[in-house]
């Protein structure tokens, strides 16, 4: 049985969780797969889709914004985007695949729009990502119950 609330609710908490704001999506995910009763590949499948466009948003704030000012518009410290910035040189698009961590990750997204990564590939990278971190909870949880 499909729940409108419960998707909505999951989807925006994904959402949300990609961006530079402090949410956390992973319990909201735990809490659908072993509450609800909806079918795991729809609540990871909604998850994975928040997360992703939320991740898109921070790459079109980082590609809208110049590499000099768009960590004060975002109340980003400075040292700590200059990190990420620098992990995304050295790693290149493969660091992509790090942007399921919390907090770092996020910075990598907005950094990779900085640094004009064609969305063509982003999409796809963090899509691996974010889906990846997902399938491991909904492993987790599936151990719990």
């Amino acid at each position: 049985m499909f729940s409108f609330s419960v998707s909505f609710s999951l989807f925006t908490t994904a959402f949300l969780a990609a961006t530079v704001l402090p949410v956390a999506s992973e319990g909201a995910l735990a809490a659908a797969l072993a509450l609800s009763g909806e079918p795991w590949a729809l609540l990871i499948g909604v998850a994975s889709l928040g997360n992703v466009l939320g991740s898109i948003v921070n790459w079109g704030l980082g590609r809208l914004s110049s590499s000099s000012s768009y960590a004060g518009r975002l109340k980003i410290a400075p040292k700590t985007l200059a990190k990420a910035e620098i992990w995304y040189r050295k790693w290149g698009r493969a660091s992509l695949l790090f942007s399921w961590a919390p907090v770092f990750g996020d910075l990598l997204t907005v950094a990779a729009g900085a640094m004009r990564e064609p969305l063509h590939i982003f999409i796809p990278l963090v899509a691996i990502a974010k889906t990846g971190r997902y399938l491991a909870v909904a492993a987790a949880v599936s151990g719990f119950i």
